[in-house]
């Protein structure tokens, strides 16, 4: 008996993919990449300055409202000027108006007061030596006035401050007593709400707290003593040196 032949045929893929052909791909291939149309540096420069500039329909959107404004801008000036002078011309015509009527009223009255004139003369000069001697008067009572009314602010200023001074002291005191009978009360509460053995466990402690804050500033005296005798010896001790 033979073995079975199990051998299969290898078939070349390379030669099967020749053997069916191009295949027709759908779309842009690698070579129309490379061959596609490029600008040159000429065109490339222009489309850089397009840039630069802006664009041509927002510069003629910007120019037009400029030219609006500009034309507004006039229309104001012009209602303003003409409001102006039509202003002047009102006052220039109520000018003449009354310059008119002053000439009329001077005309007409000029009659009657050449025949009072003579009387109006004399009583104008008694009225002008009274205000004379009423000025005089004044003049000489001015700075005994003045004196007087300096006197009495600078006293006004003395009272004010006196009393200030007094209200501050007093409101102090108050302010004193009032912290003075509020510590009395703490106390009382306090001593009245602790029993007997609290009571003399408190106060024995502030008999101890008491005798080492006596102990304590004994021993600083005397460090301050020694420290003070020490240095008149030094002192002693140079002076005899000089000497010698």
């Amino acid at each position: 008996m033979g073995k079975r032949d199990n051998r299969v045929a290898y078939m070349n893929p390379i030669a099967m993919a020749r053997s069916r052909g191009p295949v027709q791909s759908s779309g842009p291939t690698i070579q129309d990449y490379l061959n596609r149309p490029r600008p040159t540096w000429e065109e490339v420069k222009e489309q850089l300055e397009k840039k630069k500039k802006g664009s041509k329909a927002l510069a003629e959107f910007e120019e037009k409202m400029n030219e609006n404004w500009k034309k507004e801008l006039e229309k104001h000036r012009e209602k303003l000027l003409s409001g102006n002078e039509s202003s002047s011309k009102k006052r220039q015509r109520k000018k003449k108006e009354k310059k008119k009527s002053g000439r009329y009223s001077s005309s007409s009255s000029s009659s009657s007061d050449s025949s009072s004139s003579s009387s109006d003369s004399e009583d104008e000069d008694k009225k002008q030596t009274k205000k004379r001697k009423k000025k005089k008067s004044r003049c000489h009572k001015s700075p005994e006035s003045s004196v007087s009314d300096s006197d009495s602010d600078s006293k006004d200023g003395s009272k004010k401050k006196k009393k200030s001074k007094d209200v501050t002291e007093k409101e102090k005191d108050t302010k004193g007593l009032s912290k003075k009978r509020k510590l009395c009360e703490d106390r009382a509460l306090s001593s009245a709400s602790l029993s007997g053995s609290d009571y003399e466990e408190v106060q024995a402690k502030r008999k101890k707290s008491g005798e080492e804050r006596e102990r304590t500033d004994k021993a600083k005296k005397r460090r301050k003593h020694k420290k003070h005798s020490k240095k008149k010896k030094k002192k002693a001790a140079g002076s005899s040196s000089d000497s010698a």
